[in-house]
């Protein structure tokens, strides 16, 4: 019996209008395409993808507004490619994981998922703190690494080696992931 996947596609609506944002937006060009290609192949597999977005301190917004949001910021192009489809289930967070204080890990286990893909944005914050709570729920955690972006290249590659080493999680390209 195969595991059945979730592919977590993590703060990618974002105006880009924030402390190191042009650091972040050259990481995000690099990944954006990749990411895109791993919704796409998620989607061929009928794995279930869940956007989780931070709600940039607007309590009242939802996939909507927070798409609307995005595109009127400092870089469209990095945030057309990936707008959610309308089926896709949309969580909103406030703080840098995706399962604190949302219904994320409800929504996971009534779909049985027992593996996650985590792909988006910033590798070394709310992706890693993402995957420690994964790890702690005893969720199989892969990252795809040329589907996450960073603000510091450094901090991300130890990030990647910590989800590596201390949440046992596998890190691979997007595009050599077997759902």
């Amino acid at each position: 019996m195969s595991t059945r996947c979730a592919l977590i596609v993590t703060d990618m609506l974002n105006r880009y209008e924030h402390d190191d944002a042009d650091r972040l937006m050259n990481s995000v060009r690099g990944i954006v395409h990749a990411l895109g290609e791993l919704i796409a192949s998620a989607r061929r597999n009928r794995a279930l993808v869940v956007y989780v977005n931070d709600n940039h301190d607007d309590w009242s917004a939802g996939r909507e507004e927070l798409v609307e949001w995005a595109l009127a910021g400092a870089d469209p192009s990095l945030v057309t490619p990936i707008v959610p489809e309308p089926e896709f289930p949309f969580i909103v967070k406030a703080r840098h994981s995706a399962f604190y204080e949302t219904q994320l890990d409800y929504l996971l286990r009534r779909q049985e998922v027992r593996r996650l893909v985590l792909a988006g944005q910033v590798t070394e914050q709310c992706i890693l703190y993402t995957a420690l709570d994964a790890y702690v729920r005893h969720y199989e955690v892969t990252v795809a690494r040329d589907a996450v972006a960073h603000i510091h290249p450094d901090l991300a590659d130890a990030a990647l080696e910590m989800m590596r080493r201390n949440m046992r999680a596998q890190i691979v390209d997007g595009a050599d992931f077997k759902w």
